[in-house]
């Protein structure tokens, strides 16, 4: 099953939730990704009180093809000036605009940002009005799959369900997407396994025919073959996802449940970059395989990803199984991404907490690094060296969450704020998505930051972190309740801590020193 995970949870704390198994699936396995309709906010390094500056990317750049600016094949990842990743759009108006968030005099608002001392932008926030259109959608095409992954949230099945979307209403689905003025929202056809479903290339032709830029996120089965992924690409296919959970083919096997998975997705990364897609690799990280972290991350580097994009978990489906990091253990692996996003383009998926991180460090506000984020460093420079022999400007990571310019419509049409949240809004078979999308109650609460409850109502970065959504629903079953996962208190804040969170410090969750050799 292609990737469908999120954020940790250490199971010391973890909660059982009578609805914790998610109805829907995938989440955004591009990424939030765009050229279109993408402003940067900031002020490159200053703090500006209670106004942010935001002014378009020069988004010049082909949709799907890649331009690496001299840097690690990443197009669209803000190394050449371009804003897009996984999905590109059209050329961007150029125009610049100030966003005033009312925040007071004083907070550390321009998500200014510098590695090794460079001036850029750190969090993006989105042009057009999250309230009235997604920046992405996300289709689960079938629940459909061979694998038997570990940490599956739709816990997929052998066969198509019964009241899949037909060809005919999956084209009345992209029709509705293709409605919205431009930018459009970018699309991803996931399952399930989508190779799965016979009219694949049908609807990604038919997708790319209306305007919209598609990409696939597909599992490797015997039915992921280079015959099949260059149609997709001669059909207008942008992008392609493989789910990578370990540096070795012990533990991803063991995560996807099939042996020989490991071996097939090198084997699939080769098609998809000859055929001309550009390659992301998606790795769920736990306490079980977090030791081969710098591992996956130079495995990702070698296969010429354009984007390693980071899924943590959500006790859902499988995934309630799995060992979650701890909230400093999260603090962390969050810290060592930002730390390694000059090697590769760095996204997470459940882990907003990743913009907070990239603003704070920015702002040089203290980090006092665990003792898993020093042997995570350690390796890293032991497997790849100190220093990146192709140093990349770090993707600025974009400010949508769960309904907040996300939206996911699972294979019989029911739609859900993301694919680990499962509030039902509504089935495009009664209702148009973009109502659904717009006038929902639930979709409006998740856009709006101050009904949160808890540290994550008070939280001084919650106009673009917000907390995982979905780890609070799973937990909770209260989409707007503290995240339990994050180990930020905000300033001042002295009201009740979320059941569950703690600052505890646990030892390493794994005993060996160089677990992974380097190759």
């Amino acid at each position: 099953m292609s990737d469908a995970t999120n954020s940790g949870l250490d199971p010391a704390f973890k909660r059982d939730s009578a609805d914790a198994v998610s109805a829907s699936r995938a989440a955004d396995p591009y990424g939030m990704n765009a050229t279109d309709g993408v402003s940067v906010s900031g002020l490159r390094g200053r703090s500006t009180g209670n106004t942010y500056t935001s002014a378009d990317t020069d988004s010049k750049e082909q949709a799907g093809t890649p331009d690496d600016g001299g840097n690690s094949g990443n197009s669209g990842d803000g190394s050449d000036g371009h804003g897009g990743d996984a999905h590109a759009g059209g050329p961007s108006s150029g125009h610049t605009q100030k966003q005033d968030y009312g925040h007071a005099a004083g907070h550390p608002g321009g998500h200014p940002g510098s590695h090794a001392g460079r001036n850029f932008p750190v969090v993006r926030q989105i042009r057009h009005d999250l309230s009235k259109k997604p920046f992405i959608a996300i289709w689960e095409v079938t629940r459909a799959c061979a694998l038997v992954c570990k940490h599956c949230r739709a816990e997929a099945q052998k066969k198509a369900a019964p009241g899949q979307l037909t060809t005919q209403q999956g084209k009345e689905l992209l029709r509705q997407l293709a409605g919205y003025e431009p930018p459009r929202p970018l699309v991803v056809l996931t399952g399930g396994d989508c190779f799965e479903r016979p009219d694949l290339v049908e609807l990604v032709q038919f997708g790319t025919d209306l305007g919209l830029s598609i990409s696939i996120s597909p599992s490797v089965t015997p039915k992921f073959t280079r015959e099949r992924v260059q149609a997709l690409r001669d059909a207008g296919g942008k992008a392609m996802s493989v789910s990578m959970d370990g540096a070795s083919a012990q533990t991803h096997d063991a995560f996807r449940g099939i042996p020989g998975t490991f071996a097939k997705t090198l084997e699939a990364t080769k098609i998809i970059n000859e055929v001309g897609f550009r390659l992301q690799i998606n790795t769920v990280l736990t306490r079980d395989n977090i030791h081969e972290a710098p591992a996956m991350l130079k495995r990702a580097i070698d296969l010429k990803a354009f984007m390693w994009y980071v899924f943590f978990l959500v006790p859902t489906g499988r995934g309630q199984a799995l060992k979650g990091m701890t909230p400093r253990e999260r603090e962390d692996v969050l810290h060592w991404l930002h730390d390694v996003s000059d090697r590769i383009a760095i996204k997470t998926t459940e882990g907003p907490q990743y913009r907070r991180v990239a603003f704070q460090r920015a702002n040089g506000e203290p980090f006092n690094p665990g003792e898993l984020y020093q042997w995570l460093t350690e390796e890293t420079v032991r497997i790849l060296g100190e220093h990146p022999v192709h140093p990349r400007r770090p993707r600025t990571p974009l400010a949508i969450n769960s309904g907040s310019g996300f939206v996911f419509i699972d294979h019989v049409g029911d739609v859900y704020p993301s694919g680990f949240l499962p509030i039902h809004v509504g089935s495009v078979k009664e209702r148009s998505l973009p109502d659904l999308y717009e006038n929902s109650q639930i979709m409006r609460d998740l856009r709006t930051p101050a009904k949160l409850g808890g540290k994550c109502g008070a939280c001084e970065y919650n106009h673009f972190c917000g907390g995982s959504r979905s780890t609070a629903y799973a937990l909770f079953h209260d989409a707007l309740a503290a995240d339990p996962t994050c180990l930020h208190v905000p300033k001042e804040y002295d009201g009740p801590m979320p059941e569950g969170w703690s600052d505890e410090v646990l030892p390493l969750p794994f005993p060996n020193k160089h677990p992974v050799p380097a190759k």
